[in-house]
C-alpha cells in the first residue's frame, strides 16, 4: 500500500513545487500576412484573425496544463505587410521566441527557414500546402501541420473511387496553383484507379461577376462550358485561385456532382466537424472569436498544441529538447480527428485524416475503409516514404 501511494504523492509534490516556483515562459511567435484574400462567396470571407485565433486558443490550452508544470506560454504575433521583408520580421520574432508558427507562401517560408536555421528556431508551417516544401525543398527546421495538395487530392480520390465514381471530368483553372492542384488530382486518379475522361481549362479573363446580371450570365455560361463532354460520373475542379469552381454546382450541362474546389471539398478542418469531441472545441473557439473555426485556425492550433504536448512530456522549454522529442518515435498529439496524429520522420509532415465537406456537413473522412498500408493508413494520403525525394537539411 505504501509503495502504491508513492507515485501519486510524488506527482503531487512535483506539481506543488512547480506551482511554488516562478514559471518558465515559452515564447511562440505567429508570422502571417496582413490583410485577407477575397473569395467568391460573401459568406466565406476570411476573418482578419484567421489562423492566429487558433494559435491563441491553443496557448490557452497549453497554459491550462502548463501551470501545473511551471510552464507559461506566450504568443507574439506579427503580420507582414506588402513590401515588408519576411526574413527581417521572422528574425525579430526569433529574438524572444524559440518556436514560430508561420502562415506564409512557400517562397517566403523557405527564406525564413534558411535565415533562422543556425539560430535553432523551430518553424511550423501552418499555411502552405505546396508539395515541394516536403520534397525537394524540405528543411529540417520546418514541421508541417498544413496538409499537402497530394494529401487533399488523395483523400478526395479515395472517396470518389469508394463511391465507384471513377470517371472524372477535370476542369482546371489557368493560374499556377490551379495547375499544381490538377497535378495532384491526376496523381490521385492514377493511384486509385480512376479515369480522367477529359480535361478542360477555364481561363481567367478577369471579368467581374458581381453585377446585376451576374446570376443570369453564370447560369448561361456554365452549362455551355460543360456540355458535350464524354460520359463522366463526377466533375472535379482544380480552382485554388477561386475564379470559377463555386459557380459549377447545379449549373453543369449534365446532372452530375461536383468535387475538388467546390461541392465536395477536402479540408484539414471544417466548422461542421462535430465528431470525437470536436463540438466542445468548436464551442470554445466560437465563444472567444464570435465566428467559426477554419482549416487555417486548426492548423495553427495543432502547431501550438504540438509545442505544448512536447514541453509537458519533456518537462522542458528548451527548443532542442522539444524539437528532438517532436521528431522522435514517441510523439503524438490529439486533434479531435478520431486518431492520434504523428509525424512522418522522412519529411516532417504531420499525418492526419482529411475531412470531406459540402459546406454544411462532414460527408466523410479519409483515409477510406479498404485503403490499407503496412505502417499507417494515414500514409495512403500523400507521398509515402518510398516516393519521397526529401533530404532533410
Amino acid at each position: 500500500m505504501i509503495r502504491w501511494l508513492l507515485g501519486p504523492i510524488g506527482l503531487c509534490l512535483a506539481a506543488a513545487q512547480a506551482l511554488a516556483a516562478d514559471p518558465v515562459t515559452i515564447g511562440v511567435g505567429y508570422l502571417g500576412l496582413a490583410g485577407t484574400r477575397s473569395t467568391l462567396s460573401l459568406v466565406e470571407q476570411p476573418a482578419e484573425n484567421d489562423g492566429v485565433a487558433g494559435a491563441k486558443l491553443a496557448i490557452e490550452d497549453n497554459n491550462t496544463t502548463g501551470k501545473f508544470l511551471g510552464q507559461r506560454f506566450a504568443l507574439e504575433e506579427h503580420r507582414i505587410r506588402e513590401g515588408e521583408d519576411p526574413v527581417q520580421a521572422a528574425t525579430a520574432l526569433a529574438e524572444h521566441n524559440g518556436f514560430i508558427v508561420a502562415a506564409l507562401p512557400a517562397d517566403a517560408l523557405l527564406k525564413v527557414a534558411d535565415a533562422l536555421r543556425d539560430r535553432g528556431t523551430l518553424l511550423f508551417n501552418a499555411g502552405a500546402i505546396d508539395e515541394r516544401l516536403r520534397e525537394a525543398d524540405c528543411r529540417a527546421n520546418v514541421i508541417h501541420t498544413a496538409p499537402t495538395r497530394s494529401m487533399l487530392a488523395d483523400a478526395l480520390g479515395q472517396y470518389l473511387v469508394w463511391k465507384k465514381w471513377s470517371r472524372w471530368l477535370l476542369v482546371v483553372g489557368s493560374h499556377d496553383e490551379d495547375k499544381l492542384y490538377a497535378d495532384a488530382l491526376r496523381r490521385a486518379a492514377a493511384r486509385f484507379g480512376a479515369k480522367i475522361v477529359q480535361e478542360r481549362t477555364f481561363e481567367d479573363t478577369g471579368g467581374a461577376r458581381r453585377t446585376d446580371s451576374g446570376v443570369t450570365l453564370i447560369q448561361r455560361q456554365m452549362p455551355v462550358f460543360t456540355q458535350q463532354a464524354p460520359a463522366y460520373d463526377v466533375l472535379v475542379a482544380a480552382d485554388e485561385s477561386e475564379v470559377f469552381a463555386a459557380y459549377l454546382p447545379y449549373r453543369t450541362w449534365d446532372p452530375r456532382p461536383v468535387a475538388g474546389s467546390a461541392g465536395l471539398v477536402p479540408r484539414s478542418w471544417d466548422a461542421a466537424q462535430d465528431q470525437w469531441g470536436a463540438t466542445q472545441m468548436q464551442n470554445r473557439f466560437i465563444k472567444l472569436n464570435a465566428r467559426r473555426m477554419t482549416a487555417l485556425d486548426m492548423q495553427a492550433w495543432t502547431a501550438v498544441r504540438m509545442i505544448g504536448e512536447a514541453t509537458s512530456r519533456t518537462n522542458s522549454g528548451e527548443v532542442k529538447k522539444v524539437t528532438d522529442f517532436i521528431k522522435g518515435p514517441n510523439f503524438e498529439v490529439a486533434a479531435f480527428k478520431g486518431t492520434r496524429l504523428t509525424l512522418r520522420d522522412w519529411n516532417l509532415q504531420l499525418r492526419q485524416p482529411i475531412l470531406l465537406v459540402d459546406g454544411r456537413m462532414v460527408v466523410s473522412v479519409s483515409p477510406q475503409e479498404g485503403f490499407l498500408h503496412q505502417v499507417s493508413e494515414l500514409d495512403t494520403l500523400g507521398y509515402d516514404r518510398p516516393e519521397s525525394k526529401c533530404k532533410l537539411k
